[in-house]
């Protein structure tokens, strides 16, 4: 396939779809190995950068989106609907912080670090689609787990968790002793249960 041929393919794919394709998808329908697609979308993303283009290519943990350039909102709001304005208030602001540095994290153990009930913040932050269910913990009761989604990456312009600034090693190392404190307040009961059932073996 010639390049030009090429080009137009994958931007014909990624507007058909309107959301993000993963690499893998992309390669198979190009008839490419993952490691050239790869190289090749950044090389298209550095043409898009460098042109005054409206639109933008974006990656979201290998998966990659055409997406509206943000310099170009104001003229855009003036023939589409304007969005639903989503306000992240500190108290969301402060669970997505945990939830993204903590994942996946139960609503247990965001309570246990902010000190109040996060019900209504998480449902919330769900709601906007920066939060989904990631599984369910392997303790009693089996509480549902929560992570970040691919529309918090593209929210906060990341392309991928990694991107995440860094924090101190004194604070991380805070951060994991905190969490074994944490696991062993709210999950007693697993480790009773396991030494009754070595006590029964």
């Amino acid at each position: 396939m010639e390049e030009e041929d090429r080009k137009a393919s994958l931007e014909a794919i990624l507007f058909a779809m309107g959301e993000a394709v993963s690499e893998e998808q992309l390669a198979e329908a190009l008839f490419m190995e993952k490691e050239e697609l790869h190289n090749y979308m950044k090389e298209m993303q550095k043409e898009y950068e460098a042109k005054e283009r409206g639109i933008c290519l974006v990656t979201l943990d290998n998966s990659w989106q055409l997406c509206t350039k943000k310099e170009c909102y104001n003229a855009l709001i003036r023939i589409a609907h304007i969005p639903k304005k989503q306000v992240l208030t500190e108290v969301l602001l402060e669970t997505l912080a945990i939830i993204a540095y903590r994942q996946p994290v139960t609503k247990q153990e965001i309570e246990k670090i902010r000190g109040v009930k996060c019900d209504h913040a998480v449902n919330k932050l769900v709601e906007y689609g920066l939060v989904c269910e990631a599984g369910r913990l392997d303790a009693p009761g089996r509480p549902l787990m929560f992570a970040t989604t691919e529309e918090f990456l593209r929210r906060f312009g990341l392309g991928n968790t990694e991107e995440l600034p860094k924090l101190p090693p004194e604070k991380l190392a805070d951060f994991r002793v905190e969490a074994l404190k944490q696991a062993e307040e709210l999950y007693p009961i697993k480790e009773e249960l396991e030494k009754k059932e070595k006590k029964e073996e």
